[in-house]
């Protein structure tokens, strides 16, 4: 789609909220909660954002932008270039980290920019009331934390507990608490990959089912220095590729002619899920739970501990 940026607006310290409608100002496609789209960058490739808005609204989607100075640029292209009044082009909603249907309650867990997709599931729940939550939003200062003011009041205030630390480790909010014990709640963490890999670590006794993630950064898809090449064979067609060190599955599999679908390319969207019919994999991805690893790979980011893997394409 091609959508108008009808406003921007500074929500913290380098966040800024866009507004995006249609130009003719008719309705956009629906999403639910915690769904994101892509969006095209002027001149660098796609990146994916959360949807912040409520999903009963139709007339826009809402986004928020980090300017992210360590990173692939794609941030600050879009911050520096796209005025009010650009149009972007963009994909339509997709959603790989959706609220379970029949939960009961929920318990969020955001940092930093990290709020955003659950900030769409909040609105979502004040708006339908088919659940109870919790929001535990932990940032470095009230200047870097996106949604302050609305999150300090009615009806959110009374279900959100804001934590700064100041940037002292010493005064880090202690999640142990609230998972001490599990209960019937499912757990929603977005943010850093620390505050992440710590909810994992401290839910590990909890049902995976009741576990969820979603990050658009993935520290693990980094390129290693021991990568090393080995062989992809294709189970449709039979053809045979070599991913090189330095090479992705997909970047390989594009080379001879094999399209996949995918967003954002760092193992965090789910969009190249791909099903594995033999060859143990390096998981390298944010997305795939440990039952769906057995037999898939995000062919964005994974590599190969055998000699070969054997796609279904």
């Amino acid at each position: 789609m091609s959508l108008r940026v009808a406003r921007i607006d500074a929500i913290a310290d380098g966040v800024f909220r866009y507004d995006l409608r249609a130009s003719d100002g008719g309705d956009l496609p629906p999403f639910t909660a915690g769904a994101h789209i892509t969006v095209w960058i002027p001149n660098d490739g796609t990146r994916c954002y959360s949807l912040s808005n409520d999903p009963a609204e139709r007339h826009r989607y809402e986004i928020a932008v980090k300017r992210e100075v360590v990173g692939r640029g794609g941030s600050i292209r879009l911050l520096d270039d796209v005025q009010e009044g650009d149009v972007l082009e963009v994909s339509a909603p997709d959603n790989w980290f959706a609220l379970v249907p029949d939960a009961a309650e929920f318990l969020f867990i955001a940092g930093g920019i990290g709020i955003t997709p659950i900030m769409a599931m909040m609105r979502h729940l004040n708006t339908t009331r088919i659940a109870r939550y919790k929001l535990y939003y932990l940032t470095r200062a009230p200047s870097h934390t996106p949604f302050l003011a609305e999150l300090q009041t009615a009806p959110f205030a009374d279900q959100a507990t804001i934590h700064h630390d100041n940037g002292d480790p010493d005064c880090a909010f202690d999640l142990w608490p609230l998972f001490e014990r599990p209960t019937t709640a499912h757990v929603y963490c977005c943010g850093p990959q620390s505050l992440m890999d710590g909810v994992r670590d401290m839910t590990g006794h909890w049902p995976a089912s009741s576990i969820h993630f979603e990050s658009f950064t993935n520290a693990l898809a980094t390129p290693r220095a021991d990568d090393v090449p080995f062989a992809v064979r294709l189970a449709r067609s039979g053809a045979t590729i070599t991913v090189n060190a330095g090479v992705s599955i997909i970047e390989a599999l594009r080379a001879h002619g094999c399209r996949v679908p995918s967003s954002c390319e760092s193992g965090t969207c789910g969009t190249c899920r791909t099903r594995l019919l033999a060859g143990e994999p390096d998981h390298r991805d944010l997305v795939l739970t440990d039952a769906e690893r057995a037999d898939h790979i995000m062919v964005c980011v994974s590599r190969a501990k055998s000699a070969e893997l054997v796609l279904d394409l």
